[in-house]
C-alpha cells in the first residue's frame, strides 16, 4: 500500500511512501506520520491512500503519530479547497485545520503522580508517628496528588515510597486536564420563554436540522416553520437552504436562539461550533453556553479554542472534540475547524466582523469556510448578526440563504433614542475641538446623579494620535511606515500602532533649525478622554478598556465583573466593548469621534462605520430604563451617521448597494488583491508593472475582469516594506483562484520584492 503524504514544510506537493506491514493497519487518511526526506525526518498527514505509485523504490513511513487519525476526511476536503480557492500551499492549509499545539512532536497531556489507598490486606502494620499521619491522611481522602499530600502533610516523599513499599498506597501517574475554566463556578440557567419572531427562527432551524438528519418533523413544529420563509424571508427566502441568516436588532434574543438550537442539535445526536469574532468575547459566551450545557438532558463538555489558551490548554481541549466527548466548541475563528464528530450546526455570531478573516495564508474567511464546512457535513450554518455584512445579505436577498429577521428587541425593550452631535458647532462655540460636546456632558452628568452608567466609545487608543510643532509644520513619523507616531501618555512615549516602533516624546520640537518648545499632541485617543472624565467628573469612577490596559488574559473578565457589578460608573474603550455586553444599568452610551474610519480608502468605510455605531449604540438601554446615544461627528449628515442614527439597515443597504453597484464593487463582484512589497520603491513599482502585463495576458479569456493599478497601497509603507496593489475584480472568483494559483507556481520573481494574492480582502490598506 502507498501513502500519498502533505509534509509540515512548505513544498508544495504531496510525496508518496511505502506502508510497511507492521504499520498497515493503523496507516489511514488523516493520519499523521513520521517520514523520511533526505537525511532529515520530517513530519506530515497522509492525504489519500493507493495500490501503486508513480515513482520507484519509495522510503517506508518509520511511524503513525497518535493512535487515533488526527484530520477527517471532511477536513481534509476543506484545506484542499482552502488552499485552491486562496492560492496558498496546501501544507499551510492543512496547519490551519490541525494547530500547532497538537501538531508539535512532543505535545501531549499532562500527568500527575496521585497516591491512592490500596485496600489493607489484615491488620495495620505499626507505623512510625510520620507514616501514621501520612497514612490517615490517604485513607480519608482516598486518593489524592502527590504534591498536595506532601504540602498538607509537611512529609517527604521518601515517607510516602516508605508506605507504598509496605504495601499500604500506590504511586501512579494520572492524566490531568487542563481546562481553561475549570476552576469557574458556572450556575446552570434554563430556556428562557421565546417571542413569536424567536419562535419562528427556531423553528426554522429545527426545521432544517430535522431535514439533514432525516427525522418527521412533529405536528405542532411544522406549521411554524413553514412561516419564517414566507413571512420573513420573503419570495426570494423561501429557496431551500443549509444556511440561515439570522438578523436581529441589538437586544432582540439572538443569543437565546442560538441556545436552544443547539439543544435541538444535540436532541438529534448533533454537536454544534459557535464562532465569535473577538477573543474578548469568548469568556462571557463560555460562560452563557457552559451555564446552560452544564447540566440537564444536553449535558455536555463545552471546548474552547482561541489563541489565548496556553498550549497545553489548547491541546487538551482540541483533544476533548476530537475524541467526542466534548460536544459543543466555542471560539474564534480558527474554532471553524474544530474536529467535531456528527457536526450538526455552526453558529457564527456578528457575522459582519473584519476578524474573521485570517491575515496570513491561508487568508481564509472563517463565515465562508463555516458555510462551505456545513455543505460538506450536511450541518445547518447559521449566520448571526444586527448588521449583517452586504455579502451576507445580498447573499439571503438573492435566496442563496434564507433570511431570519427579529425587528425588536426582547420585553418589549425600546431601542435607544440616538442624537446626532455637530461638532463643527461645538469646535466654534468653545474656540477649539472639546473632547465632549455640552449635550455630552450633561448627559453623563444626569446619568451620574442617577446611579446610571456610562459607556464612552472611541475607536482609537492611546493620548494623543499626532506630534506637531505649530511653528515649523513637523509631524512625528514612524520611521518603518506611512503612519503619524500615536503619543502615549503613561510612559512618555511615541509609539507606532502598526510596527510597534517606540520612541521617548520629546520636550521640544525635534526638528534642528526649530527646536520649539510649544510643540503641541494632536488628536484625540482612550487615554485623553479617561484624562478628560477624571478632570471634569472627579467623583465619577472611570475605567477604560483597550489593549494598553488588558495586559493579562483574566483582566478583560476582571473588568467587566466590576462593571456589572457597579463599581465602575463609567467605561471608556475601544471596539472591544463594542459588541456582546449586556449591562441593563448602561442608560447613555457616548461615541467621542464617530468619523474616525468614514473617510479611510476603502469602499467598505461607510459599511464599517454603520456598523460600528449601531453595534455601540445597542449596548444602552438594556435594562428598565430607555436608552440614549449621543454620535459626535463633523460630518452628521452623512448617510452612515444618519441610517444608524434611525436604526435603519434596509434603508443603509439600499443606499451604499446603489454605490457598489456602480463602481462594480462587491457584493457584485469578488475581488482579489495581489500585493508587492521590498524595501526598495522603484524596484517593487518596476515589478508590479511587470506582474500587471503578465497577468493580462494570462487572463485574456476573463472578459468581464476588471483590473486595476499597480498603485502605491493606501497604508504605503509599513514595517519597512514599500507596498504597491493590484485589484482584480471578477463574478468567476474560484475560476479566477485556479489561474492565479496555476500562475502563482510558475512566475519567479527577485529575492528581494515579495508576492501576496489575498482573496476577498476584508480591508484594502
Amino acid at each position: 500500500m502507498i501513502a500519498r503524504v502533505t509534509l509540515e514544510l512548505a513544498l508544495g506537493r504531496e510525496f508518496d511512501y511505502a506502508v510497511p506491514d507492521e504499520w498497515a493497519g493503523q496507516v489511514a487518511v488523516g493520519s499523521r506520520v513520521e517520514v523520511p526526506l533526505g537525511r532529515r525526518k520530517v513530519l506530515g498527514i497522509v492525504t489519500d491512500l493507493a495500490e501503486a505509485s508513480g515513482q520507484v523504490h519509495l522510503k517506508p513511513i518509520l511511524r503513525v503519530v497518535g493512535g487515533q487519525a488526527l484530520v477527517t476526511p471532511v477536513l481534509l476536503r476543506l484545506a484542499r479547497w482552502m488552499a485552491e480557492y486562496y492560492c496558498c500551499p496546501p501544507e499551510l492549509a492543512l496547519r490551519s485545520v490541525l494547530p500547532e499545539a497538537v501538531r508539535r512532536p512532543e505535545a501531549g497531556w499532562r500527568q500527575r503522580l496521585q497516591v491512592r489507598m490500596v485496600p489493607a490486606q489484615g491488620p495495620l502494620p505499626k507505623l512510625p508517628k510520620r507514616q501514621r499521619e501520612v497514612w490517615h491522611v490517604v485513607e480519608e481522602r482516598r486518593c489524592l496528588p502527590l504534591t498536595e499530600l506532601l504540602e498538607l502533610t509537611g512529609a517527604s516523599l521518601s515517607t510516602v515510597r516508605r508506605l507504598e513499599d509496605k504495601g499500604l498506597v500506590e504511586i501512579v501517574p494520572q492524566v490531568e486536564e487542563r481546562d481553561p475554566y475549570g476552576r469557574e463556578q458556572i450556575l446552570p440557567t434554563e430556556p428562557l420563554p421565546l417571542n413569536e419572531a424567536q419562535r419562528r427562527a427556531l423553528a426554522a432551524i429545527r426545521e432544517a436540522l430535522d431535514r439533514l438528519c432525516g427525522l418527521q418533523l412533529k405536528p405542532s413544529e411544522e406549521s411554524e416553520a413553514r412561516e419564517p420563509s414566507a413571512a420573513g424571508a420573503g419570495k426570494e427566502g423561501a429557496a431551500l437552504s443549509r444556511t440561515f441568516l439570522l438578523h436581529g436588532v441589538t437586544g432582540s434574543g439572538k443569543t437565546e436562539v442560538y441556545l436552544q438550537a443547539m439543544a435541538a442539535a444535540l436532541e438529534r445526536g448533533r454537536g454544534a461550533i459557535v464562532l465569535v469574532p473577538e477573543i474578548a468575547l469568548t469568556p462571557q459566551t463560555v460562560e452563557r453556553f457552559k451555564a446552560r450545557f452544564s447540566s440537564g438532558p444536553h449535558r455536555t463538555l463545552v471546548a474552547v479554542l482561541h489563541s489565548h489558551l496556553s498550549a497545553g490548554e489548547r491541546h487538551d481541549e482540541w483533544h476533548k472534540i476530537r475524541q467526542g466527548r466534548a460536544r459543543i466548541v466555542i471560539g474564534a475563528r480558527s474554532a471553524v475547524f474544530a474536529p467535531v464528530q456528527n457536526l450538526g450546526l455552526i453558529i457564527v455570531d456578528e457575522e459582519h466582523e473584519p476578524t474573521y478573516k485570517q491575515e496570513e495564508a491561508p487568508r481564509y474567511h472563517a463565515r465562508d469556510v463555516a458555510v462551505l464546512r456545513g455543505q460538506m457535513e450536511g450541518a445547518v450554518v447559521v449566520l448571526g448578526s444586527a448588521t449583517p455584512s452586504l455579502e451576507s445579505y445580498w447573499n439571503a436577498r438573492r435566496g442563496k440563504y434564507r433570511l431570519l429577521v427579529l425587528p425588536e428587541r426582547v420585553d418589549q425593550q425600546k431601542m435607544p433614542r440616538v442624537r446626532v452631535v455637530d461638532m463643527r458647532q461645538a469646535a466654534r462655540a468653545e474656540r477649539g475641538v472639546p473632547v465632549f460636546s455640552p449635550q455630552l456632558r450633561e448627559a453623563i452628568l444626569q446619568r451620574l446623579e442617577k446611579r446610571e452608567q456610562v459607556i464612552l466609545f472611541l475607536n482609537r487608543r492611546g493620548y494623543a494620535t499626532a506630534l506637531q510643532c505649530p511653528r515649523c509644520g513637523y509631524v512625528a513619523q514612524c520611521p518603518n511606515c506611512s503612519v503619524a507616531l500615536t503619543y502615549h501618555r503613561a510612559g512618555q512615549h511615541l509609539l507606532c500602532h502598526i510596527c510597534g516602533e517606540r520612541r521617548p516624546a520629546p520636550s521640544a520640537c525635534p526638528n534642528e533649525t526649530c527646536r520649539d518648545p510649544a510643540i503641541r499632541y494632536a488628536g484625540l485617543g482612550t487615554q485623553r478622554v479617561e484624562e478628560a472624565l477624571q478632570r471634569q467628573f472627579p467623583r465619577a469612577r472611570v475605567q477604560r478598556m483597550d489593549s494598553d490596559t488588558l495586559k493579562r488574559k483574566e483582566d478583560y473578565r476582571r473588568i467587566l465583573a466590576e462593571f456589572r457589578a457597579g463599581r465602575i460608573d463609567i467605561l471608556v474603550g475601544t471596539q472591544m466593548i463594542a459588541k456582546g455586553l449586556h449591562f441593563p444599568n448602561v442608560t447613555l452610551v457616548g461615541i467621542v469621534h464617530a468619523d474616525l474610519a468614514l473617510h479611510q480608502p476603502d469602499f467598505r468605510a461607510a459599511e464599517r462605520t454603520f456598523q460600528l455605531l449601531t453595534q455601540v449604540a445597542g449596548r444602552a438601554g438594556r435594562g428598565e430604563v430607555e436608552g440614549e446615544v449621543i454620535i459626535q461627528s463633523f460630518t452628521p449628515y452623512h448617510p452612515a451617521i444618519q441610517y444608524a442614527r434611525r436604526h435603519d439597515f434596509e434603508g443603509f443597504y439600499e443606499q451604499e448597494m446603489e454605490f457598489r453597484a456602480q463602481l462594480e464593487y462587491p457584493p457584485l463582484t469578488r475581488v482579489a488583491l495581489v500585493t508587492l512589497r521590498g524595501r526598495n520603491e522603484d524596484k517593487v513599482r518596476f515589478v508590479a508593472e511587470h506582474v500587471r502585463r503578465d497577468l493580462s495576458r494570462r487572463l485574456e479569456g476573463f472578459s468581464e475582469l476588471k483590473m486595476t493599478g499597480p498603485a502605491p497601497a493606501p497604508l504605503e509603507r509599513a514595517q519597512t516594506y514599500y507596498r504597491y496593489h493590484l485589484m482584480l475584480r471578477t463574478r468567476r472568483m474560484p475560476a479566477l483562484s485556479r489561474e492565479l494559483g496555476a500562475w502563482l507556481k510558475e512566475t519567479t520573481l527577485p529575492e528581494d520584492v515579495h508576492l501576496t494574492v489575498d482573496v476577498d480582502p476584508v480591508s484594502l490598506l
